[in-house]
């Protein structure tokens, strides 16, 4: 019997998505379900449909693939780094896994590969990271982010101690907003969005939220994911909690992105016997 790949279905029509399938089933050496191969087809031709697909230059579906190798196929963009992250960490529904001390990506995204002014990070949370109980910064768990805290840095996540622990966002700013969203933060959509000098958007819990806050020029070392860059290449404020989905690039609109990943995590889990 001719095993036939996914990739070579007649409902994968955007040849973007057919690119990164046929990619996605070779580091897994097997095919992946129709129904995941449709799904991500559906979620590549939608963002198109929203206009935000090109505003995406660095993403990894951690989820679908059938293997840890397959799963850090990068979507858009450069390939992730891999420190520390093995198969067991990894859920075929539910996304990656991070410990919180160890296990981080590196994106190989800079931070300034995007302009000043023009940004998002988003990751799609499936569990949240715990803040340990005492009063320090290395409590908290970065999402994604660079910079450290320094001037232009960039991050998302959930704050340390310290009290509210609650969500955690830097947008090319050395100060960073906390009070956004509910404590614990919804799991889901976790974004950060720039289209402006004085201002940004943070998006949780399916609302938007807006921050004034000047721009300052970004940092040039890598975003990290699972953990934040501290500024000289190596990982801080890694956290513990479960992603699915990230995604780096310019300014986009998170609503959007939000519905779009939201039916492609409905769809992939559906699919998975």
């Amino acid at each position: 019997m001719t095993l036939v790949w996914a990739s070579g279905y007649n409902g994968i029509t955007d040849p973007d998505a057919q690119t990164y399938i046929a990619a996605v089933e070779a580091a897994d050496g097997q095919a992946i379900e129709g129904d995941v191969a449709l799904a991500i087809n559906d979620f590549v031709v939608g963002c198109k449909d929203d206009g935000i697909w090109d505003a995406i230059k660095a993403s990894c579906i951690l989820a679908g693939a059938r293997t840890l190798s397959g799963a850090l196929v990068p979507l858009k963009g450069a390939a992730p780094t891999n420190n520390n992250f093995v198969a067991g960490n990894y859920n075929r529904e539910t996304g990656l896994v991070g410990n919180a001390t160890t296990k981080y990506l590196n994106s190989n995204r800079a931070g300034n590969a995007d302009p000043q002014d023009d940004i998002h990070l988003a990751a799609w949370v499936t569990e949240n990271h715990t803040p340990g109980n005492t009063p320090t910064g290395s409590a908290g768990g970065m999402y994604v982010g660079n910079g450290g805290n320094s001037t232009g840095a960039s991050s998302i996540g959930r704050q340390g101690g310290g009290g509210t622990r609650k969500n955690f966002v830097r947008s090319r700013n050395s100060n960073a907003d906390t009070n956004i969203g509910t404590n614990p933060p919804t799991l889901g959509l976790f974004g950060m969005a720039r289209s402006l000098s004085t201002s940004y958007i943070v998006r949780t819990g399916e609302a938007n939220y807006s921050f004034n806050r000047n721009s300052e020029s970004p940092p040039s070392d890598n975003y990290y994911v699972f953990a934040r860059n501290d500024g000289s290449n190596s990982p801080e404020v890694i956290c513990n909690g479960r992603l699915s989905f990230y995604s780096i690039g310019e300014n986009l609109d998170l609503a959007l992105l939000d519905n779009r990943v939201s039916t492609l995590m409905t769809d992939i889990g559906a699919a998975i016997p």
